[in-house]
């Protein structure tokens, strides 16, 4: 009987020990701001927003990249036709969002595993130039899902966190139009990674 106690007692153990290593992300934001561009968008004739690419080395779920995309174009749509009605100065800007890290749970994933599948998140940047090259900002976004939360939200807090990281991208370019302000990371003080 005792043998059998110590042995429940040792898998809990391990389990729990198991769940609390598939809680944390290992993904970090550089900051919790993003500095503004070096001039306002609107000094662009012609804004080009690229599809998202997939930094070098970096393996991502297509389902995750697919859902970004569908939100950043949803969120861009009116802004793109708006900021290309004017006249062309001749000046362009081209947008390219770039993940550098991508951890997504998918819901069946979540549903049978909970948190042992661990937290999703999710670091993309905007390498923002001009027609010659001229490096004009580039803005980083983090999101992450929690693995207890989304556990219990089966798998819908996973897929959020891809929609708040379009949202955020997508506001830093609206917002960064008309005046160069910057604008939030979407990471706070604890999913800053240390110097």
């Amino acid at each position: 009987m005792r043998r059998h106690v110590l042995r429940v007692l040792a898998i809990g153990g391990l389990v729990g020990l198991a769940a609390l290593q598939g809680c944390a992300t290992k993904i970090k934001a550089s900051a919790v701001d993003n500095p503004p561009p070096k001039e306002a968008f609107s000094a662009f004739g012609r804004i080009e927003v690229l599809p998202i690419r997939l930094a070098d080395g970096v393996k991502a779920s297509p389902a995750g990249v697919a859902k970004i995309q569908e939100n950043l174009d949803k969120d861009l749509a009116v802004a793109k036709t708006d900021w290309n009605a004017k006249p062309d100065n001749g000046r362009k800007l081209t947008v390219t969002p770039v993940i550098h890290q991508l951890e997504f749970t998918r819901g069946a994933t979540r549903v049978m595993l909970g948190p042992l599948a661990g937290s999703s998140g999710v670091l993309m940047k905007l390498q923002i130039v001009d027609e010659k090259g001229r490096v004009i900002a580039t803005p980083e976004f983090f999101q992450r899902a929690d693995a207890w939360a989304a556990s219990f939200t089966m798998g819908v807090h996973d897929n959020l966190m891809l929609t708040r990281v379009a949202n955020l991208a997508s506001g830093y370019l609206m917002s960064n139009y008309d005046v160069a302000r910057g604008g939030p990371t979407g990471a706070d003080s604890k999913a800053v990674a240390a110097k």
